[in-house]
């Protein structure tokens, strides 16, 4: 029932069509294939839902100098025991975004890092472009080496309960940690963190385990509900969450301060970092734009980005993403509030969206947050 999309040539499922259903026709107000979206979200956050994340980009890294090249190109500090993650950004001098990557630290000079599937090329050339002639590391694109499966929701504990030996429960495998555990017959990496938000665990598996990994886990997952899920509800949840995503959120005109990821810096960490100094001339100037969440007031309004924000009639910004939310009953979105705008806050705030030349309401928050269901 997958319906595919394709991103920087990776074929992926952007939503799951029930058997019985028409095709789903293409306009500009609320998709056709919506319900069919949001069902897909419910079981995330309400029971248990998998992701193929294949496509995700990976680069290994390894040698005598990978970590102090990391610590030169990566915002935050990736020097942490073996087998934790850490998320940051790789800033060009002004401070703004080249990228963002999960770095996982699997040995003391090897780290796997986990990108964007349109970033994998461009990442791994910025790397290779701060690299200092007396050092040695080893950078090689091994996208295609592994598949990714997310299993996310607050089943998704007891699911993995049932296909492998390894005790994951967040209380021993805790956010942020990876471990190599057994699933099924194959040996693969299971990861605490989750880009849709809530429960859930990333497993970074061998491309030649990859059928049976899946086989495995929807075998078991049947009477718990397991649901296929695609880009489309990926793409909404991570908003919902206040997710960013790079090219949305995230370019190189935008700083962290800016785009509201202050926490994944490490500015006074001991190596200095690229970047660093135009963030610390800017860390108490006044911000030219913020991130903010923005809940549209009439449930039958739909978004896409991309969107001008007005404050009593003014352009105020524009949204960046936007996404259908089950918890708010309408679209969500991230936006950047520029000028003025950005130096105040946001929690209630009426605004207007022009949609299609319709001023439409909706609410701006500095941090909105769905309430999340108790586990089944």
């Amino acid at each position: 029932g997958a319906v595919f999309g394709s991103k920087n040539g990776w074929e992926r499922a952007n939503y799951f069509k029930p058997a019985d259903a028409p095709e789903a026709p293409h306009r500009l107000d609320r998709p056709a294939w919506l319900d069919w979206v949001i069902a897909e979200q419910s079981a995330v956050r309400q029971g248990v839902a998998l992701f193929d994340q294949s496509s995700f980009g990976k680069l290994s890294l390894s040698g005598r100098d990978a970590l102090a090249v990391l610590q030169r190109v990566c915002a935050n500090d990736v020097d942490v025991a073996v087998d934790r993650m850490v998320y940051t950004a790789m800033l060009n001098e002004r401070g703004g975004f080249e990228s963002d990557v999960t770095v996982i630290r699997c040995g003391p000079a090897q780290f796997l890092l986990l990108t964007g599937a349109a970033q994998t090329v461009r990442d791994q050339h910025w790397i290779e472009r701060h690299l200092q002639p007396h050092e040695h590391v080893s950078i090689l694109d091994v996208s295609a080496m592994w598949c990714v499966c997310s299993i996310m929701g607050p089943r998704a504990s007891a699911l993995l309960s049932r296909v492998s030996p390894n005790d994951l429960s967040p209380g021993t495998l805790a956010w942020s940690q990876t471990r190599e555990i057994d699933l099924g017959h194959a040996r693969v990496r299971a990861a605490r963190m989750s880009y849709v938000g809530g429960p859930g665990v990333e497993l970074y598996v061998p491309v030649e385990m990859a059928r049976h990994v899946e086989r495995t886990l929807s075998d078991a997952g049947q009477d718990l509900g397991l649901r296929d899920a695609g880009y489309y509800a990926l793409d909404a949840l991570r908003v919902e969450a206040g997710r960013r995503a790079l090219g949305s959120e995230l370019g190189a005109d935008d700083t962290p301060f800016e785009a509201g990821l202050t926490r994944t810096l490490a500015l006074d960490k001991a190596s200095a970092f690229v970047g660093q100094a135009a963030l610390r001339r800017a860390q108490d100037q006044p911000l030219r734009k913020k991130i903010v969440s923005v809940v549209f007031d009439d449930p039958q309004a739909y978004a896409w980005g991309g969107e001008t924000m007005l404050d009593a009639g003014q352009p105020v910004g524009e949204l960046t993403s936007a996404g259908w939310s089950p918890a708010a009953g309408a679209c969500v979105a991230l936006a950047y509030a520029r000028g003025a705008g950005a130096q105040r806050p946001h929690a209630g705030t009426p605004v207007q969206i022009d949609l299609w030349g319709e001023r439409t309401g909706a609410t701006l928050w500095d941090a909105w947050r769905p309430p999340r269901p108790s586990a089944p």
